[in-house]
């Protein structure tokens, strides 16, 4: 009877986890998030500077197309690109003046530009 009873302690007491188990499990986790969050940290930053050339991209084929349509040889401004339906908002982060017969692209009046 005895030995069944000092079986039974046994098998319970090897179906947990030990302490040094789970902190091995635990170190191994941070290491694995560590390196996850190193590699996704450029990311946002090529996210962000695509955004601006195709912001860029889409604002110079909306002047191309207000160049070919009104009077040649003049650009809109950005205002002018909206009202005549080449662009659907204006944008945020480039401002567009019409110069000696091409344009330039600026940061909106009053506002930083993540685009640099």
């Amino acid at each position: 009877m005895s030995r069944r009873r000092m079986r039974a302690r046994n098998e319970t007491a090897e179906a947990g986890f030990t302490l040094i188990e789970l902190l091995v499990v635990i170190v191994i986790l941070g290491i694995l998030s560590a390196i996850v969050v190193f590699s996704v940290r450029g990311i946002n930053d090529k996210g962000q500077s695509a955004a601006c050339k195709t912001d860029k991209a889409t604002i110079s084929t909306a002047e191309e197309a207000f160049f070919a349509s009104h009077d040649p040889g003049k650009y809109g401004t950005m205002d002018e690109l909206v009202k005549a339906g080449f662009l659907s908002i204006a944008s945020e982060w480039y401002d567009v003046n019409p110069k000696d017969g091409s344009y330039v692209f600026s940061p909106p009046v009053g506002k930083s530009s993540p685009c640099g």
